[in-house]
């Protein structure tokens, strides 16, 4: 399955040579980008270096009481067919749903009608985590969930009661490859996880805010807070440092859908005095900008999207995160070692499910011409040369 997906800089040595970070393989992004599609085998996000016309899948995590699994459904999904994967995934046959993690609050179904779109419910719940729970046999029954999506005009009799498992092993969801991984820190009394963003172009303004700002949602803060540093400094930050002249540069990162890289980390680090450190997941290389500051966030970067590093609290052995807990830690302290190296651990096995896109080695095929190029750097050249923006995976 192909899906498209946005690009995000991690720092270029030739480019940014004047940056603070460590060295390592990277990849580039020009200025004007052109729109690759092409598969990632963790998920199935819908994601875009140019805006779509077309509707981007739903993609959330369910939890119950035996653990969490990956739901995806498309823009044509109803009410049912979302109560339906909760069943299937969790196993209970009637159930109370939150959402809005960490301020959780009820999502109660029975509300709409069955054969509702999703997208109709003024409800997004694309990247949330629902918490499922078992209702008590006294409240309201969601027994119509298994139904299939067409019915609708005729009362459906009631569910069976499913058989009790004669294991608590029968009980447990499917696992998949989508599953993020979850590192157990019993030195933190907790765990930690990946902070999976939305994939809208501003996930790398997502990650940080969602850090330094506690509101994934600050991304026109941010990207105006990279602006005016990059007036106010125009001497470090030329039009050879940014590819563009900086009137221009800051008219552009101000856009909704523009990305950000080193020069963003760079500036948003010393804006909020916290290290920002970036850890490429094909290669493991650790990118730390503003080395030195008392605290740091962690972000995750796949070659074509980044996520945020969190402790949630749990429980021993501290392998589950608990999803009921108020808050999460995002911030940590410098010179505490064992967080950078549970970091790593994550990114280990994210690499360990090719969780990245190597851009700079897959072939892409110009959905205008037809000609096939090796990497961004090749598609970019021929955008360059021929006006041509859309690229698609080659066969």
């Amino acid at each position: 399955m192909s899906v498209k997906c946005s690009a995000y800089p991690t720092p270029d040595p030739q480019r940014h040579s004047s940056l603070t970070y460590r060295s390592g393989t990277t990849c580039l992004r020009p200025c004007q980008s052109p729109s690759f599609s092409f598969s990632t085998p963790l998920d199935n996000r819908e994601q875009s270096f140019e805006p779509s016309s077309q509707l981007p899948p739903m993609r959330l995590r369910v939890r119950g009481p035996s653990g969490q699994s990956t739901v995806t459904l498309d823009d044509s999904a109803t009410v049912q067919d979302l109560r339906g994967q909760i069943a299937e995934k969790t196993g209970l046959p009637s159930f109370d749903v939150k959402y809005g993690y960490p301020d959780l609050k009820p999502l109660d179904l029975d509300r709409f009608q069955p054969n509702q779109l999703l997208s109709d419910t003024g409800i997004n719940l694309n990247g949330e985590q629902l918490i499922v729970a078992q209702r008590d046999s006294g409240a309201s029954s969601s027994e119509t969930l298994a139904q299939p999506s067409g019915s609708t005009s005729q009362q459906q009799p009631p569910l069976q009661p499913r058989p009790q498992p004669s294991s608590t092993m029968s009980q447990q969801p499917e696992k998949t490859a989508d599953d993020p991984p979850e590192i157990a820190s019993p030195e933190h009394g907790g765990t930690f996880v990946l902070r999976v963003m939305p994939d809208d172009n501003s996930c790398l303004f997502r990650a940080v805010g969602a850090a330094v700002m506690g509101n994934m949602d600050t991304m026109v803060e941010l990207r105006s807070i990279v602006a005016g540093a990059i007036q106010s400094n125009p001497t470090e930050y030329t039009a050879a440092i940014l590819g563009k002249k900086p009137d221009e540069y800051c008219q552009w990162i101000q856009n909704e859908d523009s990305w950000g890289g080193a020069i963003e980390l760079k500036i948003i680090s010393e804006y909020f005095n916290i290290e920002i450190c970036s850890i490429d997941v094909q290669t493991l290389h650790v990118f730390q900008f503003n080395e030195g500051a008392p605290t740091r966030c962690i972000v995750v970067y796949s070659g074509i999207h980044y996520d945020v590093l969190a402790l949630c609290p749990s429980d021993p052995p501290y392998t589950h995160a608990n999803l009921f807990a108020p808050n999460d830690t995002k911030i940590f302290d410098a010179a505490d070692p064992v967080v950078l190296k549970k970091a790593k651990e994550m990114c280990r096995v994210l690499q360990n499910k090719h969780y990245y896109t190597d851009t700079a080695g897959f072939l892409v095929r110009c959905n205008t011409c037809g000609g096939t190029f090796t990497g961004e750097k090749g598609a970019t050249k021929h955008a360059a040369e021929t006006g041509h923006y859309d690229f698609g995976e080659a066969a």
